[in-house]
């Protein structure tokens, strides 16, 4: 963790206060562009499918895509055709929109879309656009209702349903705007979404992730016999990771964490030499072409509350998406 995010989540440190000034600046232009919509300046592009927002109002490692998958799959066997629209980070597609398949790298089409994409199968459509992204969907694809990874801020997209996903660990952290704190909105923020959704923690509306087992990274293969690695990772909140780690027994035998999203190759893995390495799924996909056989990923799986299923099934039946369970 660099200095600057052990200072969202920390104590304040001395550079808090000099960034400031541009974290007000930051609130007035977050403030004005959503109010060009509140008040009808600006108008959402019009669409032709339920849109379900699966986002936050903090940076990184919140735990979205966990929940993007169950929610999904939820859908799916409710009778719904789904597909998933995404900015596409850290993506190098030839253009946008892209339609993405099993076929593409994530070097191509990015970590997060390549995982979702992977594990659901379902049309899933990467574009800084996300208009564009769905104009795509409604025109080659025969889909019920869309999920939007993340995008809760992109206000030129209409949606039908809020979901704002919240790290139980970390919450809003020192509750500042970028760059002195983690947030992207004000903290009110959460009063105007459908549902504020915590990963982790005893909230009434909560998920909890649960270990699906160890698999290697070459082929998908479950495996048994993992009783200590190196742990690698690049993504928001690496520590979760270890504690999943510890959950299961695993013994660490080094931790290296990168930035997330980080474009890994074998050269970042030297200093583990012949040992087993471990890391997150939405980091084996970035690593299946140089992998060796004793890396392995700990897939997890979002496991609603109870409060959880009943709040989201009555947003979801009251906005005409599902029609009764």
């Amino acid at each position: 963790m660099s200095q600057l995010e052990a200072s969202w989540y920390g104590k304040k440190r001395w550079f808090t206060y000099l960034l400031l000034p541009l974290s007000g600046l930051f609130y007035l232009i977050a403030t004005l562009r959503r109010g060009v919509y509140q008040l009808g300046i600006m108008k959402p592009a019009t669409k032709t499918l339920p849109v379900i927002v699966i986002g936050n109002i903090s940076v990184g490692g919140n735990g979205k895509t966990p929940f993007a998958l169950w929610l999904a799959e939820y859908l799916s066997q409710q009778g719904k055709k789904v597909a998933i629209v995404s900015r596409g980070y850290g993506s190098k597609a030839p253009y946008y929109p892209y339609s993405v398949t099993e076929a593409h790298p994530a070097e191509v089409v990015g970590d997060e879309p390549k995982l979702l994409q992977s594990r659901l199968g379902c049309p899933l459509v990467i574009s800084p656009d996300r208009n564009a992204a769905l104009a795509l969907i409604s025109r080659d694809f025969d889909v019920d209702v869309v999920l939007s990874d993340d995008g809760l801020q992109h206000y030129a997209m209409a949606r039908d349903v809020e979901l704002c996903i919240v790290d139980s660990q970390r919450q809003f952290g020192n509750r500042l705007l970028m760059p002195a704190g983690p947030l992207r909105e004000p903290v009110s923020r959460t009063k105007s979404v459908d549902l504020v959704i915590e990963n982790g923690g005893h909230a009434p509306l909560s998920y909890q992730l649960q270990q699906d087992g160890f698999y290697r990274v070459l082929d998908n293969t479950l495996v048994t016999d993992i009783n200590k690695a190196h742990a690698v990772s690049a993504i928001g909140n690496p520590q979760r990771f270890i504690d999943s780690l510890a959950a299961v027994g695993v013994e660490v035998l080094s931790q290296q964490h990168f930035r997330d999203h980080h474009q890994f190759c074998f050269d970042d893995f030297v200093s583990c030499g012949a040992d087993a390495v471990v890391m997150t799924e939405k980091d084996a996909v970035k690593c299946r072409a140089f992998a060796k056989a004793n890396w392995y990923y700990l897939r997890v799986s979002a496991q609603p509350s109870d409060e959880l299923r009943t709040a989201l099934n009555n947003i979801l039946i009251n906005k005409g998406i599902l029609h009764g369970i």
